[in-house]
């Protein structure tokens, strides 16, 4: 059995009709969920959102308890221009500028936001990580 895998990443969100027409706004598909969920599909898994309150539910504790564990969620582009066109639409659907696409130490470029709750999202160009057609690493 193969365990170094991810299957889901569920984001707990307050508001969320907010965050998936924010999501929409980035260009992003709803594929299925319950009144309390969104899932997109990406790739081989699924990127949710979940409304906070039901998320702790699920897991056995209360909201305060949950938290705001840090983690950052990375897209990887083929060109600096896919990194800059990205960002200004995240920006323009509201996300939160933190640090704008610039050349970085370890080679690539890349420049991070924050959606309306709070998650951290890096857009990047890596020269050592090839794509293919559909985005996904190769």
């Amino acid at each position: 059995m193969k365990t170094n895998r991810i299957t889901l990443v569920s984001l707990a969100v307050r508001d969320l009709e907010k965050s998936k027409a924010f999501y929409a706004a980035l260009g992003w598909e709803i594929e299925e969920g319950p009144p309390e969920a969104a899932f997109y599909r990406m790739g081989q898994g699924y990127f949710g959102l979940y409304k906070v309150e039901k998320l702790a539910e699920d897991i056995g504790r209360s909201s305060a308890e949950l938290g705001s564990g840090m983690v950052s969620l990375a897209q990887n582009f083929a060109t600096e221009a896919e990194v800059d066109a990205a960002y200004v639409r995240a920006l323009a659907a509201g996300g939160v500028q933190l640090s704008a696409p610039e050349t970085v130490f370890w080679g690539g470029y890349s420049g991070t936001w924050a959606d309306p709750d709070g998650h951290i999202w890096e857009y990047a160009m890596n020269p050592f990580w090839e794509l293919d057609a559909d985005g996904h690493l190769t």
